[in-house]
């Protein structure tokens, strides 16, 4: 996939419209000390004692779960805006095997 270096973009800093510079970025793994993960991990946890574990007891419905590895990873943009300096990341990636920037 081929990138432009370049690219007008609304700023939501500056509230306007101003040229950007591209960048691609490694994803972030999903913390642990998120609230939720922090629930499952206490779920899991043999100190809650005997009974159900609600919906983390069921097992998944093995006929609508898709299997195998996805073949590529969603792209991580990160925008720095030409007037301001400052930085931010596109909402939702693509998906592309490689990123090229032209």
């Amino acid at each position: 996939m081929k990138v432009p270096k370049l690219k007008k973009r609304y700023c939501p800093y500056c509230k306007s419209h101003s040229e950007h510079k591209v960048a691609a970025a490694k994803k972030k793994n999903a913390s642990s000390l998120t609230y939720g993960s922090k629930v499952r991990a206490r779920k899991r946890g043999s100190a809650r004692g005997i009974g159900s574990m609600g919906r983390y007891s069921k097992k998944a419905i093995s006929a609508f779960k898709m299997t195998g590895k996805k073949q590529t990873k969603k792209t991580d943009f990160r925008y720095e805006c030409g007037t301001c300096k400052k930085m931010h990341v596109q909402k939702q990636g693509l998906r592309a095997r490689r990123v090229e920037f032209q």
